[in-house]
């Protein structure tokens, strides 16, 4: 194996033995053998679709790239029979599209050529023939197959901010909504990866050309939270541990847990939220729901400690899955798209719908959550809270700060600029991670001075929304505002943009806005791409640069973008408030 598509992968350099996040090579072999005949299927249903011949063209062909995409993405499925089936199913299907276009009379060009890429042709014996030790399969058909250096790093990006599109496409087209352009753009995008006739700088353009499509992918997944949910509101979410049994629900999945909590109603069952589920407090739709009663523990990266200790089932709707611990392995299942070896997954009926009685079950027979709201999740000793002058976690965190509660405050936050009691807004969006260098993240929340504001989504939030950072100026507005998930980072987005409307300036770099955005995996890089795709310049990205950034491909985005790495919270701080 070979693999460096996140933040954690090993030396910063690359995995090639297991990875970091717990992939064994085995898997990670699968999943490129998945990503290379998805180039395949991609190739041939492109090609029907150059012809006009719509009646070869796959008609599944979106959401199905989308979920083989998402599957690969870090911390989502280990389930090597879950890739064999993919890979059997996505060599199906590009036969068939090939099949009709052979029937077509029109072309013969994905039957035998020279010039047709080996994805489109392979068979799945062929394939699965495929075996090497350490990197040599992935020198085949993975990362390593493209020795330019530089091609290698612009493609592989263009990879992985296809899998974040894949993930927020996946989650909007569960709620029902989907977008045409979404499937042709998938597949032109896997093609190029395998053609060796683009330039570094068409890839380069191709980058910011995927930002465009994750703006477009990101506004269709708000678009079906708040349609199917309401918009958020400002809310006040407990942390505390009730006494009665739970169900932990934890990932992105809005509708699973609509779902959990319609079968939970009247059962005594309390359901708590867990990582990127926390946002789901603040929509309307389920604050009618008196059995969804707190957010449990942090960020996936302390799901081993918090899972222990909740002592009921949980279920993992998305990515963030670690390979379970002993003390809870018996009481974990995994649902759509996530998977693991040996844990039960709960999947969806002809009408979407799911039964979660087998967690139900399991709920009655548990003791409640062990109590762990004082737990701290910031990385920061006793010792260093005391020191950067910041008092006792709360009983609660904030939530529901998205476009529409923020825009609805815009005349307020004027006055409050003009006042001098807002000098700076600071974006500190982004993801979590287990690296003891995110500590970082807490130190720079708490050291910035009272007149910054902190728009954050995601889950790196986690890092110091538990901090009493104050309010701003004289409202009762906290310093914090989380707009969400990692997703609403559109949010952020929408507001930036509103503000320089409001502030009759050019463009989002003339704001009092800055961003010291942290990243883990592949949704965080298509969201990277989509800020770049917005011409904002001077990111601080971290806690380190990506690996899969060649030196001459970082020395462009410091030249174009001005992307800098982390330095220390003073240094960095300097560059903030300048």
């Amino acid at each position: 194996m070979f693999c460096y598509q996140c933040q954690e992968t090993l030396g910063n350099k690359g995995c090639t033995r297991n990875g970091v996040c717990g992939k064994k090579s085995e898997t990670a072999d699968l999943q490129d053998k998945l990503l290379y005949a998805l180039r395949g299927f991609a190739f041939a249903d492109k090609k029907a679709r150059d012809l006009g011949l719509q009646d070869a063209v796959d008609a599944d062909a979106g959401p199905f790239i989308m979920k083989m995409l998402f599957s690969t993405l870090t911390n989502v499925n280990f389930d090597d029979g879950f890739f064999r089936e993919a890979i059997a199913e996505t060599l199906r299907r590009r036969d068939a599209v090939k099949e009709k276009i052979h029937k077509s009379g029109a072309c013969s060009c994905c039957e035998t050529s020279a010039k047709v890429p080996g994805p489109v042709l392979v068979t799945y014996d062929e394939l699965m023939a495929m075996t090497g030790t350490d990197t040599e399969l992935s020198g085949k058909i993975g990362v390593l197959s493209t020795q330019d250096p530089d091609i290698r790093s612009v493609r592989e990006t263009l990879m992985y901010g296809l899998k974040g599109i894949g993930a927020y496409g996946f989650h909007a087209s569960v709620l029902g909504r989907s977008q045409k352009r979404i499937a042709p753009y998938l597949e032109k995008a896997l093609c190029a990866t395998m053609d060796d006739t683009v330039t570094l700088n068409e890839y380069v353009e191709m980058l910011l050309e995927c930002g465009q499509m994750g703006v477009e992918v990101l506004s269709l997944l708000e678009e079906a939270n708040t349609g199917a949910y309401g918009y958020p509101e400002p809310t006040k979410v407990s942390v505390r541990a009730g006494n009665r049994p739970g169900i932990l629900i934890s990932g992105h999945d809005l509708k699973d847990l609509e779902m959990l909590l319609e079968q939970t109603k009247g059962t005594g069952i309390d359901v708590y939220t867990h990582g990127e589920m926390l946002p789901a407090h603040a929509y309307p739709f389920f604050k009618k729901y008196d059995n969804l009663v707190a957010n449990y523990g942090g960020s996936w990266q302390s799901q081993k400690q918090d899972f222990a200790d909740f002592n009921g089932p949980i279920l993992m709707t998305t990515n963030c899955l670690v390979p379970p611990a002993a003390s809870y392995k018996d009481r974990i299942w995994t649902t759509g798209v996530t998977g693991f070896p040996g844990l039960p997954c709960i999947a969806a009926d002809e009408n979407g719908n799911k039964d979660f009685s087998a967690l139900i079950r399991a709920a009655e027979k548990c003791p409640a959550p062990t109590p762990i709201e004082n737990r701290s999740s910031t990385g920061l000793d006793e010792e260093a809270v005391s020191k950067i002058g910041c008092g006792r976690e709360n009983d609660y965190v904030m939530t529901g700060f998205a476009q529409n509660s923020v825009l609805s405050a815009a005349t307020t936050l004027i006055e409050l600029i003009k006042a001098g009691q807002i000098t700076k807004f600071v974006v500190m969006a982004g993801c979590d991670g287990r690296s003891p260098d995110r500590s970082y993240y807490a130190d720079f929340a708490a050291k910035l001075p009272k007149e910054a504001v902190i728009l954050t989504a995601g889950c790196a939030k986690y890092r110091y929304n538990r901090l009493d950072l104050g309010t701003i100026g004289s409202t009762d507005l906290p310093r914090v505002l989380d707009a969400g998930q990692c997703n609403d980072c559109y949010s952020l987005a929408i507001i930036a943009l509103e503000l320089v409307r409001v502030f009759g300036v050019k463009h989002i770099n003339d704001l009092p806005l800055e961003f010291n955005i942290a990243w883990y995996e592949q949704k965080a890089v298509l969201v990277l791409l989509v800020l770049l795709h917005l011409g904002i310049k001077n990111i601080i990205l971290g806690p380190t640069l990506p690996s899969f950034l060649s030196p001459n491909v970082a020395a462009l985005l410091v030249e174009n973008f001005n992307i800098s790495g982390n330095s220390t919270v003073e240094e960095d701080m300097k560059k903030v408030m300048a």
